[in-house]
């Protein structure tokens, strides 16, 4: 009798494994699995730099926009106008959370975590940088438009591989 209980054993194992090696094939559960809820909008820069129209934010509403570095890489970000009127832009992720792929979303007046639900208030974003803040993204304000450089965007690949 403990025989066949040893290999009802060995069969629920072996039916285990091969759940897992089913889905580590199929891509689900990998550290590359794209996890993101918030909708982003693809982008491609004009000359090096990316530049969106300041009014286009004068809802206080987080943008999300992803561009496709390489076949490999789309590196994404968001740009929103905090509470206090100024517009700032970060990449979607933050140094503890990044390896999840889940990205911010917005509630109100604050970004949260997907990740871990930490919530981050607009107007710090660009000023607080390091831990689960969302990580600050160069941007200027020109003539009206929003600019980001490819170069700042292209220093957040490593959120993104």
């Amino acid at each position: 009798m403990k025989r066949l209980d040893h290999i009802k054993h060995i069969l629920v194992i072996i039916q285990f494994v091969a759940l897992g090696v089913v889905t580590l094939a199929s891509g689900v559960g990998t550290a590359h699995a794209w996890n993101f809820t918030v909708p982003a909008t693809d982008i491609q820069p004009v000359n090096g730099v990316f530049s969106f129209p300041e009014s286009m934010f004068q809802d206080g509403k987080a943008r999300h926009f992803q561009f496709k570095a390489s076949p490999n890489l789309i590196i994404r970000f968001f740009v929103v106008k905090s509470v206090d009127g100024a517009v700032r832009a970060a990449f979607d992720a933050c140094d503890v959370c990044f390896s999840s792929k889940k990205g911010y979303v917005q509630q109100g007046t604050n970004m949260v975590c997907i990740n871990c639900g930490l919530k981050f208030r607009t107007d710090k974003i660009n000023e607080v940088k390091g831990g689960c803040n969302p990580s600050p993204l160069p941007r200027k304000i020109q003539n009206g438009q929003v600019m980001i450089s490819q170069q700042d965007v292209m220093s957040g690949a490593r959120f993104f591989q």
